[in-house]
Parts: structure tokens; sequence; C-alpha cells
């Protein structure tokens, strides 16, 4: 975060998990503090549990943002179920994000419902078979910018800038992932090279 390269952080109860973190536990208000001081202006929570708690759930996210100084958007599934939630949520006046995107289709739902965000599995999609390229070509082109598509589930960086070549410009990266963006050895080389001939200069 402190490079200022990536803008916010995101996570949900199966990347919680991962990081050995209790979800239905975590304190909100730390993490947002957490967050912010690691240079973040975003963080991204994920409802979980009864649809009955999402609204009140997502207030309490966008209090300890406001709180914290940084824009939180609450994540929500695209489920039949999770949905109906959705307006309820959106007239709290913050940012969502429906996650779990698979089919173009799903786009159409996520800005007929004003979404920020809709978040498509692109290395699940490609694992399930799917055309994952072609459907994200379609997504970007159905949102023109609103929903904004936030591409998920990435493997490679090579995956990476194939969207990004076909004008897809927001990725969620593993910390994995988004060390590999720094990493190119013939950059090490030159910049070795650079050294060495500075250090040959006679002082």
């Amino acid at each position: 975060m402190p490079t200022g390269l990536f803008r916010g952080i995101t996570t949900n109860p199966l990347l919680a998990q991962r990081a050995g973190l209790d979800y239905p536990t975590i304190n909100w208000a730390k993490m947002a503090r957490r967050a912010r001081d690691l240079g973040a202006r975003e963080l991204h929570g994920q409802v979980f549990g009864p649809v009955s708690t999402y609204v009140d759930w997502a207030q309490e996210l966008y209090d300890v943002g406001a709180t914290a100084g940084l824009r939180t958007v609450v994540k929500i599934p695209m489920t039949p179920e999770a949905l109906r939630a959705v307006p309820s949520i959106k007239a709290l006046g913050g940012p969502i994000l429906l996650t779990a995107v698979y089919d173009p289709k799903q786009v159409i739902v996520a800005k007929a419902l004003g979404a920020d965000f809709a978040a498509p599995y692109f290395g699940r999609m490609k694992e399930a078979g799917l055309p994952a390229l072609d459907h994200l070509s379609k997504m970007h082109a159905i949102s023109g910018g609103q929903p904004r598509i936030l591409v998920a589930s990435l493997r490679t960086t090579d995956q990476m800038v194939a969207l990004a070549a076909r004008g897809l410009d927001c990725f969620t990266l593993s910390p994995d992932l988004a060390r590999g963006l720094f990493r190119e050895p013939k950059t090490q080389e030159a910049a070795a090279a650079f050294e060495a001939a500075a250090a040959s200069q006679p002082s």
C-alpha cells in the first residue's frame, strides 16, 4: 500500500479465513484505521449471514469508514436473495459492489440496480471452462463505465495485461500478484548496469 500504486483493500469471508481471521468478529473500525494508515483510500467489505442483517451491517461499515476518513464499499453477492437488499443499502448513500459475477447478463442487472462496481471472477471463470476473455469484453461494453468492472480472481499478471489491453483498468490482486507487477529481471539487470557504470567513474 505505501507505494501509492494501489487504491484500496478488499476482503470477504473466504479471504479473511485464509488470513486466519474470524469474519463475524472482525473489528471494522480498527480495520478501517489500519487501511487508512497504510495509505488506502478505500476499504471493501462483504455482507454475510441472513439478508435481513445486511442493511445494519452496511450502515456500520459506512460509519466506520467515515470516521476513519476513507471510502467504504459494501460488497453484495449477486444472488436473487441478496439483491433484494440492494435498494435499502443504496438508500444509505454509500457505494456498493456486486460480487461473484460470472455472466455478462449479470452486468445488465448491476447497471439497472445502480451498482458502483461489478466484480467478475476471471480466474474461476476460466477454470470452469467459460470464455472468460470474451465475457469480460462484453461486460466492459455493457457497463459503459457504470458500474465499473473490478476484475477479481486473477491468477497471473499476463491475465491482467490481456484484460488491460481490452480496456479494463480496475483489478483486485492477491499480495503475490501485486508484487509480481514490480518484478522484471531485465529491468533489474538494466538498473544494476546503471549503478555499475556510475560506480566505475573516476572520482
